[in-house]
């Protein structure tokens, strides 16, 4: 079925991908393969030949085409340990977690004792979240070879995450038995007394592993957390002067140190030193990523709030910092705080036009979309060739279900950019509830020309022929590819199940629909479908309970077709004797 597309610009995440992550992608969870299928090729069916095939992959870096060929080796000889190496450093060079971590586990099912790879389960276990066979590695490894320093800290560092601190000091003694210089095991095992409340002994570490190496920065740090807690406010300030004397240059310090004056009351000393730090992000803009992985990543927004008004006192017409400003605010609940921050950010900025949009998102959010609307055409007057835009203000008209207005906004755009995927993927939905399928199908026939991986519009396409019951084979071929590119979405489940229910497959129909149901369990027209499906296989008790969930969560507009449907069923299974006085099925 079509899929659900948010509304909500998220401010955070806007800021975070702008300024924190410059060019990166979607991330996408990997799914286990078995690398042990496909075993059919048209190629030459040896394994020295896709191996030679990989290792010239590999001369080039081209480390996608390596993967291709070393996964098509192995199908020729699954049980080489020595393929399923190569293999995994080919997952752990492409960041395959998910794959090296089975393929890993499959070596050590042939060589249970190998340290080497009993190394790289542990940390990729550790790093997908899988403590117990991470613990399990690494305790291997340590019977094996006691003298690994770095495998009792990862073991450590797994039980202090996981809120274990008692093994995590167990561990940690065990390593300074053996290594008693080893400055990272003091500082950990101070971190495990911390976590157990032990301020005592884990200042006596801390100290320990400053004496061993002082120019450590985390242990002072870790210190200055021990002293807050003890409301030793002297050594507090102390500390952090210390660090800065050290490296002035120490952004984490400055801002932590502004807090804490400010905490403390001494209100010209925070805005002193965070007002200068405000002047430094101007030319730093290090400064401000700085804040946005300490506090915003952290989702510390109240102490973010505190350093950006500082910040501002230095630098008021920083439009870097208003726009973070705004981003802060939104996330605190401060809305007319965040718009009044938002509409400081320079046209000439880079965080312009998503200010922009954010306001009008802002407005919409406050249920003011004619205000939203007004806002976008005055920034337009700013922007004129700013496609982006027109698609926002494309979908506040649809929000609003001015489709003529929406469409028109769009087609704007689109004159702009013809090569927008995006501005011709909405105004396809726009076409569809205005119920111009034919102009619909041809818009998502062109998001697919200019993106033929672009699953929503593969499922939009595939879904829109087959509620129309028209070019069913197409509409299964797209749906299936969609499905491929997203395995885990509901929506395209229930289109494909659709697509086997207008195709007379109804078996096939009920057990897709059953994954989509799993997939998006309080979705009407899914429900629905798996109505219509078990009604077909003769499972009208089934159908009838799927109606009525779906009854439940339809809107009010949609109801008095589906009520029509169960009555009907009802009638049917009062005939049958299968439905009783108190409208209950037997």
């Amino acid at each position: 079925m079509y899929p659900i597309y948010l509304k909500r610009w998220g401010l955070l995440l806007a800021f975070m991908v702008c300024f924190l992550h410059p060019g990166c992608t979607a991330h996408q969870e990997p799914r286990p393969v078995n690398v042990n299928v496909n075993k059919n090729y048209d190629q030459p069916a040896s394994k020295y030949y896709y191996f030679t095939e990989a290792q010239f992959a590999l001369l080039r870096q081209n480390f996608d085409r390596a993967q291709e060929y070393m996964e098509k080796a192995l199908t020729k000889d699954p049980d080489s340990v020595y393929l399923m190496n190569e293999l995994l450093s080919i997952y752990l060079q492409n960041r395959e977690n998910e794959k090296a971590f089975y393929l890993a586990g499959e070596i050590l099912e042939k060589q249970p004792n190998d340290l080497h790879t009993l190394n790289i389960y542990g940390r990729i276990s550790h790093a997908l979240g899988r403590v117990s066979e991470a613990a399990e590695a690494y305790e291997k490894i340590l019977v094996e070879d006691p003298a690994r320093q770095n495998i009792y800290l990862l073991l450590a560092d797994l039980y202090l995450k996981e809120e274990n601190p008692e093994k995590a000091g167990e561990i940690l003694r065990q390593l300074l038995a053996l290594f008693p210089e080893s400055f990272a095991g003091h500082y950990y095992l101070g971190k495990a007394y911390m976590a157990r409340g032990q301020l005592d002994k884990a200042e006596e570490e801390f100290k320990k592993t400053l004496k061993l190496n002082p120019d450590l920065e985390e242990p002072r740090f870790a210190l200055v957390e021990l002293y807050e807690q003890w409301e030793k406010t002297e050594k507090v300030e102390k500390l952090y002067q210390e660090i800065l004397i050290r490296d002035p240059e120490n952004v984490r310090a400055a801002f932590e140190l502004g807090y804490y004056y400010h905490q403390t009351g001494k209100t010209k000393d925070s805005r002193f030193l965070l007002g200068s730090l405000g002047k430094r992000s101007d030319s730093e803009p290090e400064i401000i990523r700085t804040l946005a992985t300490l506090y915003l990543e952290a989702e510390q927004y109240d102490k973010a709030a505190v350093i950006i008004d500082g910040m501002l006192s230095g630098s008021p017409d920083s439009s870097d910092l208003h726009y973070l400003a705004g981003v802060i605010n939104h996330e605190l609940g401060n809305d007319d705080k965040a718009i009044e921050h938002l509409e400081k950010v320079d046209p000439e900025s880079r965080f312009f036009n998503n200010a922009i949009m954010h306001i009008a998102f802002l407005y919409q959010q406050k249920e003011k979309v004619d205000k939203a609307i007004d806002y976008l055409y005055n920034a337009l007057e700013k922007s004129p060739e700013d496609s982006d835009l027109f698609h926002y203000l494309g979908l506040l008209y649809e929000d609003i279900e001015k489709y003529e207005e929406a469409k028109k906004a769009l087609k704007q755009g689109i004159d702009i950019d013809p090569g927008n995927a995006k501005l011709h993927f909405r105004l396809g939905v726009i076409y569809d509830k205005m119920d111009r399928k034919e102009d619909c199908i041809e818009q998502m026939k062109k998001v697919i020309a200019l993106e033929p991986d672009n699953a929503s519009a593969l499922n939009y396409l595939g879904y829109t022929w087959a509620d129309m019951n028209q070019n069913l084979e197409q509409a299964e071929v797209l749906i299936k590819k969609a499905i491929e590119l997203k395995p885990d979405d509901g929506y395209i489940t229930d289109s494909l199940g659709w697509v086997f229910y207008r195709q007379g497959r109804y078996e096939e129909a009920v057990e897709v629909l059953q994954r989509a149901v799993e997939l998006v369990s309080d979705d009407p027209i899914i429900l629905e479908h798996m109505g219509d499906a078990y009604l077909k296989v003769s499972q009208k008790n089934k159908a009838l309970k799927f109606y009525k969930k779906s009854l439940e969560v339809k809107e009010p507009k949609d109801k008095p077709e589906l009520e029509k449907k169960i009555q009907e069923l009802m009638d049917s299974l009062m005939q049958e004797g299968l439905y009783n006085n108190e409208m209950q099925v037997q």
